[in-house]
């Protein structure tokens, strides 16, 4: 029983070897389709440069066959040359190889405007595939790694198109019109192939099999410098203020040689394969030399065909071996494509129903019901959450870290949906609303600030109807500043509100970055907001100059405030108590406090450890 259980597993292995490596080759075959049909796209291009391919390389093969009848034209013996007949030859030659240099210029030209145009698409597709994901992508996937897959990843494979399919269309009309020239001036001596073109097959298959997962684990390790990089650098300041240079620098050297590793083993391995069938060329061309020496003692060959076939022979035998040596590029440019065509193949977010119905001037009347949530299927953040928001309600929702606060608004904005329950809001079931206007329903302002490179009227006007395509007026965006208390700020700026954020806005204060979101979030339409830690980075002057102004701003409408100052919540019509993912109490300030809960301990807490009131958090 033993050893058959031993035999049976080892069958298993085998199967599951055989299926791995066949999944594998499947993945390899299914991305140079894909490949393909970006290059179909410009068939005309295609078909064009394919025409040069052939002319460039037919004309460059007539000039041993001439160079083998202009060494004919010397006779043997003490020396006597028909210059004419050389003459005559050379000269054909030169045309020949000058009009093969001039297909081969407009070859070049064509196949980098082929490639430019197949990187422009693919970039664009890419790009839009990242607008159609769902949150949850980025939530689990580093930024440095994607910005690495839309740049240097499509940047290998336009190295690889327009370099390398040129090499590999010359490498097949070179050596098949070779090796007819060849066979044309003697088949005895092509048989010589017969040994050394197998040999050279077998180390490349062999090669090119060990080298393509050290290629895509290249890939792979790049992607991860370059997200590790890309988080580093975005939190310079928190990492000089914890002094962790010395231990960064020293987490960067491991991935760092990682990296480094992973490229040598991939490029050491990937330029054997040169060498090795240039080694076998070479023995292929001492077997013509010896074996052609004895076909002319039998007087079976010329000097004239002799050399021409050598010519041949290295134009047989030498574009095999600059495709042994671009095997690496292309290994790289395939592992790049599969990353590529690994994003584009990600689900996108889910499509509204056919029967789904534009929210349109929504009231604000929001109802949660028995929701049920969990970012995987393994653990449930929200078990059973209910609540109802009537119209025009300022609602602050507070509760220990990791209590389901953020969750709330993701399920809100349907960023993610829920596993069970419903969500309505003016009595409308979302799942059966339109997400790009339940979006717009809601005005929301992050704590992580987010302004792009551009102006500050730009910044402002950014999701407002129309955004950059409808001008929208400057009184407009000027009172949404000035009530968030921001207006004096922005007019004291040499261009004011013309002038230009740099680096996500790195040329101006955090606390006003935050200001500048929260007058853009005023400006839209919506008669929801949602204000996740918004005044977190605000101080307590300003920030009551915006609670001031908000208040006037938003009557009428519903406000998701998610914040831990006591200012804040304390002005909240209702406040939802959430503990481990369902809400345990609601009420108004007063009201909870004189309840021994939850809200009612947190509050206690900050008496006793927080100096100042208005700084009092209840996170």
């Amino acid at each position: 029983m033993k050893w058959g259980g031993k035999g049976k597993q080892e069958e298993k292995g085998k199967q599951e070897k055989k299926d791995k490596q066949e999944k594998k080759e499947r993945g390899k075959k299914g991305t140079l389709l894909r490949l393909g049909g970006y290059l179909m796209h410009y068939k005309w291009y295609l078909a064009a440069a394919l025409l040069l391919t052939v002319g460039s390389n037919l004309f460059a093969l007539i000039g041993p066959m001439l160079s083998g009848y202009a060494v004919d034209a010397i006779e043997p013996g003490p020396g006597r040359v028909i210059f004419s007949r050389v003459f005559y030859y050379a000269a054909w030659m030169a045309v020949f190889y000058v009009v093969s240099s001039v297909f081969s210029y407009l070859l070049q030209v064509l196949m980098i405007t082929i490639s430019r145009k197949v990187v422009y698409r693919m970039r664009r597709d890419v790009f839009e595939k990242l607008l159609s994901l769902p949150v949850g992508y980025f939530d689990v996937h580093q930024s440095g790694d994607i910005i690495s897959r839309i740049s240097y990843d499509i940047d290998t494979v336009n190295a690889s198109l327009s370099d390398d399919v040129v090499q590999l269309l010359t490498t097949v009309i070179t050596v098949s019109g070779a090796f007819v020239m060849m066979v044309l001036i003697s088949p005895r001596l092509v048989l010589v192939f017969a040994f050394t073109m197998p040999l050279s097959i077998c180390i490349t298959r062999y090669l090119t099999g060990k080298t393509r997962p050290l290629f895509r684990e290249r890939s792979a390790k790049l992607g991860e410098l370059n997200g590790f990089v890309e988080e580093m650098v975005s939190g310079q300041k928190t990492l000089r203020a914890y002094c962790q240079e010395d231990h960064t620098i020293d987490r960067f050297e491991e991935k760092n040689e990682k990296a480094m590793k992973a490229y040598y083993r991939a490029e050491y391995y990937g330029s054997i394969v040169g060498p090795m069938v240039n080694f076998v060329n070479n023995l292929s061309l001492s077997l013509i030399s010896v074996f052609g020496a004895v076909l002319y003692l039998f007087g079976s060959m010329s000097i004239g065909n002799i050399s021409s076939f050598v010519l041949y022979s290295r134009k047989f035998s030498g574009p095999i071996n600059e495709a042994a040596n671009i095997i690496s590029d292309l290994q790289s440019s395939i592992a790049a494509a599969e990353r590529i065509f690994r994003l584009l193949d990600e689900p996108e977010e889910p499509v509204d129903a056919p029967d789904s119905m534009e929210l349109k001037q929504a009231e604000g009347d929001v109802e949660l019901s028995h929701v049920k949530f969990g970012y995987n299927s393994v653990k449930t953040i929200i078990h059973d959450l209910s609540f109802h928001v009537k119209p025009g309600k300022m609602i602050a929702v507070v509760g220990p870290t990791g209590a389901g606060k953020t969750t709330l608004i993701n399920l809100l904005m349907r960023f993610y949906d829920i596993q069970d329950g419903s969500i309505c809001v003016d009595g409308m079931n979302v799942s059966r609303i339109t997400r790009e206007s339940l979006r717009k329903s809601y005005a929301m302002v992050l704590q992580d600030t987010w302004l792009f490179q551009g102006s500050i009227y730009e910044n402002l006007a950014y999701g407002s109807l129309g955004g950059m395509k409808q001008k929208m007026e400057v009184e407009r965006v000027r009172e949404a500043a000035e009530a968030a208390g921001i207006d004096g700020f922005i007019r004291r700026l040499p261009q004011g509100y013309d002038t230009i954020l740099t680096d996500e806005g790195t040329n101006i204060s955090k606390g006003q970055k935050q200001l500048l979101t929260i007058a853009r979030a005023m400006l839209l339409p919506a008669r929801m907001l949602i204000l996740d830690e918004a005044t977190s980075n605000v101080d307590t002057r300003t920030e009551m100059k915006i609670q001031e102004a908000m208040r006037k701003l938003m009557e009428g409408k519903t406000c998701f405030i998610i914040a831990h100052r006591l200012s804040t919540i304390q002005n909240a019509d209702i406040i939802l108590v959430v503990n481990d993912g369902d809400v345990v109490q609601q009420g108004t300030h007063e009201e909870l406090i004189r309840q021994d809960g939850l809200y009612r301990q947190m509050y206690l807490c900050l008496l006793y450890t927080s100096p100042s009131p208005r700084d009092r958090s209840l996170s």
